[in-house]
C-alpha cells in the first residue's frame, strides 16, 4: 500500500470513529485504540508534508495562533428571536401566523433552546470553509481555527450535501465538562468559571487554538441556509443535517397544533434538568420553508419563529444602596446595588430599576429584601419587595433631582419615563459615552481603541469629543495605563484607518438621538451627504420613508447646535467620509422611486432575494406585508392566499416576474 493511500484510509477511519463517538454517542473502539491510530496518522503526515490536508483529523488538536480575529460579513443575516413567556403569547403568535398565511394548515418544529454561543458554519464542496460568530447579526468574527478543534463539528461531510451552504447552531459546554474544568481550577487554587455559556463564548476567542482543543466544547446545529437546498421543511433540514454528519439534537419534534407545542414545552420544563447541557426554553418554528418565506421578517426577528422562555430563576437578597448611572444621551438609570446572590449560574450584585416610575410602582427602598430575576435570563431585575422583611424606620425612595456626575438639574420631558441630564457637552459620562459609541464596531470600528481606553483618554485631558481622536499622537498615548509602544501604534493606526469608513456608518457614529443603524442608512441614501442632511427641513425629513416626526426633530436639533456643526467641519478636515461613496452605492436607477413592492411566491428567473435587491437598486421599497401603501405585488407560483385576497380587495396590481423585468429594463 502506498503512503498516500494509507494516510487517506486512516483519515477516513478516524473521521468515522469521531462521528460515532461525538455525534452518535456509540463508539466502537476504545479511546486508546483511537489515540494509537491518530498518532500513526500524525507521524505519517509529519514525514510526508506534501499530503497536508487542513481538514485532517490531526488538525483538531489545534496549534494555530490568531492574534486578531477578522471581521466577516454574514452572507445571510443572523436574526434574533422574539421571546414569549406565557402560553397566551404563543397562541397570539399562532394567530398572527395563520393571518399572515391565510391558512390554519400549519405545522411546527419544536426544538430546545440551547444556552451557548451562536455560530454560523460555511461548507464548500463538503468541507468546513469558515466559522463565524453571531456578532451583531450582520457581521461576526472568523473563529475557524478554534471551531475546527470541536470534535462534533464535521471537517468533511458525508452523503448528498449541497455544493455550498451555511448551517447555524450553538457552541455549548456540557455540564459535566464544565464541572470538570472548574474542579481542575479549584485544585490548583484558581477562580472557577461563572457559567457554561460565558465559558463557551470566551473559548471561541482564545488566541491559541490548542487551548480551545483542551476544552470539552460541543456544537449543536439546527438551521440550514443557502440557495437551492434539497429540503422543503425545517424538520427535514434537521434530518438532513444528521445524515451529513452534524450533531442535530434528536429532542426536536414535529407538532401539528399549538396544543402539541405546549405539551412539548410542559415536558421539557420539568425534564430539562436531566439534559447534559443548559437550556432556557423552546424554539417554535413554522415547519414549511416556503411558509417561512411568505411570513418574512420584522426589522429584528423572523415572523415564523418564536422562543418560549422557561420561567426565570428567582432569588431574594438585600438591597444595600440605590445609585444612578448617566448614559451617553444623558438618560439617568437607577441601579440597585445588592448583597451578592447566586442566580442562574452567575453571581448577581447589581440590578436595573429602570426609572422613577418603576421605583414608585414597586415601592423599592434601600435596606429592603427584594426578589431578583433575570429578565430573559440575561439582565437581572428586581420584580418585587418582601414587605414582611421591611425595617420599621424605612423611608420611601426620593428620586434624585440633580445629575450625580456634574450636578446639573435633571429634566423629564412630558410623556417620557426617564429623567435626563441636559448638560450635553459638560457631563463626563455623556462625553465618554458618545466617543465610545463613535468607536464601536457598528460605527467607526476603530481597532486598538476600547471603551476603557476612551475613559483614560478623557481623564488624561487628551480628548473632549470624538473629533479630538484624530489629533492624538503615539507619544501622547504611550503614558496611559496598560499602553505599550505597539498598543499605542495600533491605536493611532486604527484611528487613521477609520477615515475609510463609509458615510452611512459615520452618520450612525455621530450619535444623533433616535438615529440607529437602519435610519442612518436610509438618511445617507436619501441625502447622499452630510450637507444635504444638515440643510433638510423638518417637513422634508418627515417625508423620507420611515422617518417620523420624533426622528426628524432630533436631526434638526442636532444640526442647529453650533458645537455639532463645528465638530462636523473638523471631521471633514480630517478626511472622514461625509458623502455617500457611489462605488458602494448599488443603486442602478430611480425608475421605481416612490413605489412599494411586496414579493410573494416561488419564481423561475429570480430568487426572492434577487427580486428584492433589484427593487431597492432601482429606487423602490420592499414591503413585508400588503397595505394601502403597497403599489405592486410581484407574484410567483403558489402566492400566499392571504396576500392574494388582500391585494385583490385593495385593488393593488399583481404583476409577474416578467412584468417586473420589463419595468426595470424599459
Amino acid at each position: 500500500m502506498d503512503i498516500l493511500q494509507k494516510i487517506t484510509e486512516l483519515r477516513e477511519e478516524l473521521q468515522q470513529h469521531n462521528y460515532n463517538y461525538y455525534v452518535l454517542d456509540t463508539p466502537v473502539i476504545s479511546d486508546l485504540e483511537f489515540d494509537m491510530k491518530l498518532k500513526e496518522l500524525q507521524e505519517l503526515e509529519e514525514k510526508h508534508p506534501e499530503y497536508y490536508d487542513a481538514n485532517s483529523p490531526t488538525q483538531r488538536v489545534g496549534g494555530a495562533i490568531t492574534k486578531n480575529f477578522e471581521t466577516v460579513q454574514h452572507e445571510y443575516r443572523m436574526y434574533s428571536l422574539d421571546n414569549s413567556y406565557s402560553k397566551e403569547e404563543l397562541q397570539e403568535w399562532e394567530q398572527r401566523v395563520h393571518k399572515g398565511l391565510g391558512t390554519t394548515a400549519v405545522t411546527y418544529t419544536c426544538e430546545l433552546k440551547y444556552d451557548g454561543a451562536s455560530i454560523s458554519l460555511t461548507y464548500e464542496n463538503g468541507k468546513l470553509a469558515q466559522a463565524v460568530t453571531r456578532g451583531d447579526g450582520f457581521q461576526g468574527d472568523d473563529v475557524t481555527n478554534n471551531v475546527k478543534t470541536i470534535r462534533s463539528v464535521p471537517l468533511k461531510l458525508r452523503g448528498d450535501y449541497p455544493e455550498k451552504f451555511h448551517i447555524r447552531g450553538e457552541i455549548i459546554l456540557p455540564l459535566d465538562g464544565f464541572a470538570k474544568m472548574n474542579q481542575d481550577l479549584i485544585e490548583i487554587g484558581e477562580t472557577p468559571y461563572a457559567n457554561p455559556r460565558n465559558t463557551a463564548s470566551g473559548s471561541l476567542k482564545l488566541q491559541d487554538s490548542s487551548l480551545v482543543a483542551k476544552r470539552p466544547l460541543d456544537c449543536l446545529l439546527y438551521s440550514i441556509i443557502g440557495n437551492n437546498l434539497p429540503i422543503s421543511t425545517q424538520f427535514e433540514g434537521l434530518e438532513k443535517a444528521r445524515e451529513w454528519g452534524f450533531k442535530a439534537p434528536k429532542e426536536a419534534i414535529l407538532a401539528n397544533s399549538i396544543q402539541e407545542v405546549i405539551a412539548f414545552i410542559d415536558h421539557w420544563d420539568v425534564h430539562r434538568h436531566e439534559l447534559p447541557y443548559e437550556t432556557d426554553g423552546v424554539v417554535i418554528k413554522v415547519n414549511d420553508l416556503y411558509q417561512q418565506e411568505e411570513l418574512g421578517y420584522t426589522a429584528k426577528s423572523p415572523r415564523w419563529a418564536i422562543a418560549y422562555k422557561f420561567k426565570a430563576e428567582q432569588a431574594s437578597t438585600k438591597l444595600d444602596k440605590i445609585t444612578y448611572q448617566v448614559g451617553r444621551t444623558g438618560a439617568i438609570t437607577p441601579v440597585a446595588n445588592l448583597q451578592p446572590v447566586q442566580l442562574a449560574g452567575t453571581t448577581v450584585k447589581r440590578a436595573s430599576l429602570h426609572n422613577a416610575d418603576q421605583i414608585a410602582k414597586l415601592d423599592v427602598r434601600e435596606g429592603d429584601t427584594v426578589f431578583v430575576e433575570k429578565g430573559g435570563e440575561i439582565i437581572p431585575k428586581i420584580v418585587a419587595v418582601d414587605f414582611t422583611q421591611r425595617q420599621e424606620n424605612s423611608e420611601p425612595t426620593k428620586y434624585i433631582t440633580h445629575c450625580p456626575e456634574c450636578g446639573t438639574e435633571l429634566i423629564r420631558k412630558e410623556g417620557e419615563a426617564q429623567h435626563y441630564c441636559p448638560n450635553f457637552y459638560g457631563c463626563p459620562p455623556q462625553i465618554i459615552g458618545r466617543v465610545q459609541h463613535y468607536i464601536s464596531r457598528k460605527a467607526m470600528d476603530i481597532e486598538g481603541l476600547g471603551g476603557e481606553t476612551v475613559a483614560l483618554l478623557y481623564n488624561a485631558d487628551l480628548i473632549k469629543n470624538y473629533a479630538d481622536l484624530y489629533e492624538l499622537t503615539k507619544e501622547q498615548v504611550i503614558p496611559l495605563e496598560r499602553m505599550a509602544d505597539k498598543s499605542a501604534e495600533n491605536l493611532v493606526n486604527g484611528i487613521e484607518k477609520s477615515k475609510e469608513i463609509p458615510f452611512e456608518r459615520v452618520l450612525y457614529a455621530l450619535g444623533i438621538r433616535y438615529v440607529g443603524e437602519t435610519v442612518a442608512k436610509k438618511l445617507a441614501k436619501h441625502y447622499k451627504s452630510i450637507d444635504g442632511l444638515a440643510n433638510a427641513t423638518l417637513t422634508e425629513l418627515i417625508l423620507v420613508d420611515e422617518i417620523g416626526e420624533r426622528i426628524a426633530q432630533s436631526v434638526i436639533d442636532f444640526f442647529e447646535n453650533e458645537k455639532n456643526r463645528m465638530l462636523i467641519e473638523r471631521l471633514k478636515g480630517y478626511g472622514i467620509q461625509m458623502e455617500l461613496n457611489e462605488a458602494t452605492d448599488t443603486s442602478v436607477s430611480d425608475k421605481l422611486a416612490g413605489n412599494t413592492f411586496v414579493v410573494s411566491g416561488v419564481f423561475e428567473k429570480f430568487s426572492r432575494n434577487d427580486l428584492k435587491k433589484a427593487i431597492e437598486d432601482n429606487g423602490g421599497k420592499v414591503g413585508s406585508s400588503i397595505s394601502s401603501k403597497t403599489n405592486y405585488v410581484v407574484a410567483g407560483e403558489n402566492m400566499g392566499p392571504a396576500k392574494l385576497e388582500k391585494a385583490e380587495k385593495l385593488g393593488i396590481p399583481i404583476i409577474s416576474e416578467d412584468d417586473f423585468a420589463k419595468m426595470i429594463n424599459n
